[in-house]
């Protein structure tokens, strides 16, 4: 299963960015859809996660402000982060659960960078 991540930037206080992850590769099917990441100098932490029955869950710090959305026909994940600080700063990665030949394993995008900054 491949991960291609897009749609970081540089963006200022207060402005909004929409991350995309398309899934591609062999697998018979896809649970879990997330996005985690890492600021520098941190350790990777969890933003916000989907269920296959579009069953969402966030982190405390972005509620209200991220949205989490899935295409399942698409196998893709979408992140819409709204009202952006610098503490967002970070590296976002998309992750998901797939079947691939029978077994469930978790994957890992290559990340793409958010930085807010004015």
């Amino acid at each position: 299963v491949q991960l291609q991540a897009s749609g970081g930037g540089l963006v200022p206080p207060g402005g909004s960015l929409r991350l995309s992850c398309v899934a591609s590769g062999i697998f018979n099917s896809i649970n879990i859809m997330g996005w985690y990441r890492q600021a520098p100098g941190k350790q990777r932490e969890p933003v916000a996660v989907i269920s296959n029955l579009g069953s969402t869950n966030y982190a405390d710090p972005v509620k209200g402000r991220f949205t989490i959305s899935r295409d399942n026909a698409e196998n893709t994940v979408l992140l819409r982060m709204s009202s952006l600080n610098p503490e967002d700063t970070a590296v976002y990665f998309c992750y998901v659960g797939a079947n691939v030949r029978g077994s469930w394993s978790g994957f890992w995008g290559q990340g793409t960078l958010v930085t807010v900054s004015s």
